[in-house]
């Protein structure tokens, strides 16, 4: 059975590849870390997102792990262009999977990016590997798996977030891992 762990990144100044954590982001950084250092982690992997990588060092340290980056973790970009139904078009992403805006990626596009990151991290040797990125990409994947992940679910993620997804062959179980209590989510 292989553990993949979806953290979403921790509190960050902003939405930028190179946003930094809060010093509550710090905080929730360390706290990350003392959770997910008793499961048996031999592999972490992040987003190039500068706020991802931040998020997951206090464990990589703990560990003793390099981060790997891996770009198809990266946040989704809906659109490069000022939108002033910015949040309507957002929304209808989840719904409009095949919409590209104007220098952006559509919802499928994204999710199939992210799948293929997913499928090559279980396919790895590592039993247990956390892999770093961001809420929009993570419901996209989350979407990927269960079929049914949108909107509603991504507004109901923190900063940061678990899942666990086992994988036994072709059998998947997807879970949230909510009863962590995250410095500022309580």
């Amino acid at each position: 059975m292989k553990r993949l762990y979806l953290v979403r990144h921790c509190q960050a100044t902003g939405q930028e590849p190179e946003a930094l954590l809060t010093p509550e982001g710090e905080i929730q950084a360390e706290t990350l870390a003392d959770f997910l250092s008793p499961l048996g982690i031999q592999r972490i992997v992040s987003s190039p997102f500068v706020r991802a990588v931040h998020s997951i060092q206090p464990l990589a340290n703990r560990l003793g792990l390099q981060v790997k980056i891996d770009s198809r973790l990266a946040e989704r970009v809906l659109s490069t262009a000022p939108l002033t139904d910015w949040w309507a078009r957002y929304q209808a992403s989840f719904e409009e999977l095949d919409v590209a805006l104007e220098g952006g990626e559509s919802s499928r596009a994204a999710m199939a990016r992210g799948a293929a990151a997913v499928e090559e991290l279980l396919a790895h040797a590592a039993g247990a590997t956390v892999a770093v990125s961001h809420g929009n990409l993570l419901t996209l994947i989350r979407r990927h798996i269960d079929g049914r992940s949108g909107y509603e679910e991504w507004k109901a993620l923190t900063n940061p977030d678990v899942f666990c997804l086992e994988a036994d062959g072709m059998t998947r179980k997807l879970q949230h891992l909510p009863d962590v209590r995250w410095s500022g989510n309580a």
